[in-house]
């Protein structure tokens, strides 16, 4: 049987953004980049070769595979596979122009997602099993994959969004550097779970422009039984004060698209397990109080969460649960905060 607070009121399973990031204080212009003045970080690196030599780097490290913290070590160029189940070529399940990220990516032309098939982690509450777990996807060559970025420029994306990419970095660089002597002019959004190494983090310095880390649990005991990787929370804090330390906090171009930095998403559980109010103080006291943060409602039962299996969390949040975590994140002294809570009637 469901585990459910008795006469708490659930929060909606399809609540929209309702307070776009260009409505939010901007401190007289500090967390703007004009529009002329912007240019893809990786555009330097391509024009000094540093893009194609760091390609070659990053493609030979799948002979002894450390790409992420699950240390496999496995030969991944003559096609052995281990966590991650992707061998040479990346894996991609689907690429479109997404309406369904934060407004500052989203815009009005859609963010140019491309979603890798597996993943590192198994969180047992995902929302996307098919993709991450259950190997649908199409091996992708660097050529293909660079093609595909063109084809969302060419839509009108607004920026490149790799999605689920901490097990295949070699790759994305490797297409990355394809796609920038064709022509891909687009700022890359490295949407990730934070189960990245740093080995990786150090090859993607100067190629990420938008940073999206989510902070999923603070607890090492809890991240073993719910994304079965006990130090996801000691990867996550390291990762994301690298990430910080490479494009700082976010900044948008006059018309409050997301340009380069910093955006961490955080999603909220039941019973408050992910330590959200610890989350929330690391991310004000060791990046910075204007780091912009999401605060996720989206939880729902999904996965392996059933009545009988970790049933706990086989619910969805109540709206005072999501009410305590975004005023744990203002007590952190966090104000760029994506809030998902009904805008009041007045």
């Amino acid at each position: 049987m469901a585990v459910r607070s008795a006469g708490a009121e659930e929060l909606p399973g399809s609540l929209r953004y309702n307070r776009p990031m260009a409505t939010l204080p901007a401190a007289a212009g500090t967390f703007v980049i004009p529009g002329d003045e912007f240019e893809p970080a990786y555009l330097a690196l391509h024009r000094s070769g540093e893009l194609r030599r760091r390609a070659t780097e990053a493609v030979e490290r799948l002979r002894h595979c450390l790409v992420c913290p699950r240390d496999c070590g496995v030969d991944r160029l003559a096609g052995k596979t281990a966590a991650c189940h992707t061998g040479r070529y990346a894996q991609v399940s689907s690429y479109f122009p997404h309406f369904g990220e934060e407004e500052c990516l989203r815009g009005w032309c859609g963010s140019g997602t491309i979603f890798f098939s597996m993943c590192n982690l198994r969180c047992v509450f995902c929302q996307n099993y098919e993709i991450s777990q259950a190997k649908r996807g199409q091996e992708t060559s660097p050529e293909r994959l660079a093609a595909m970025m063109l084809e969302l420029q060419g839509r009108g994306c607004h920026n490149i969004n790799f999605v689920t990419p901490e097990h295949v970095v070699p790759e994305i660089i490797e297409a990355l550097a394809i796609a920038a002597e064709l022509g891909l002019r687009l700022p890359v959004v490295y949407n990730t779970s934070a189960y990245d190494s740093m080995d990786s983090l150090r090859l993607l310095d100067g190629i990420v422009d938008i940073y999206m880390p989510d902070f999923k649990f603070w607890d090492s005991a809890l991240s073993l039984q719910y994304v079965k990787a006990r130090d996801y929370p000691e990867a996550a804090r390291r990762n994301v004060v690298e990430m910080h330390r490479q494009t700082g906090v976010l900044k948008c171009d006059e018309q409050g698209m997301a340009r380069r930095g910093v955006l961490v998403r955080h999603l909220v559980m039941p019973g408050a397990i992910a330590g959200t109010e610890s989350i929330m103080r690391f991310l004000a006291e060791e990046l910075s109080p204007d780091t912009y943060v999401n605060v996720m409602a989206q939880y729902y039962p999904a996965g392996r969460v059933s009545d009988s299996q970790f049933v706990e969390i086989n619910r969805r949040l109540t709206g005072a649960e999501y009410s305590a975590a975004v005023e744990a994140a203002r007590r952190a002294g966090l104000w760029r905060i994506e809030d998902h809570r009904p805008l009041r009637v007045r």
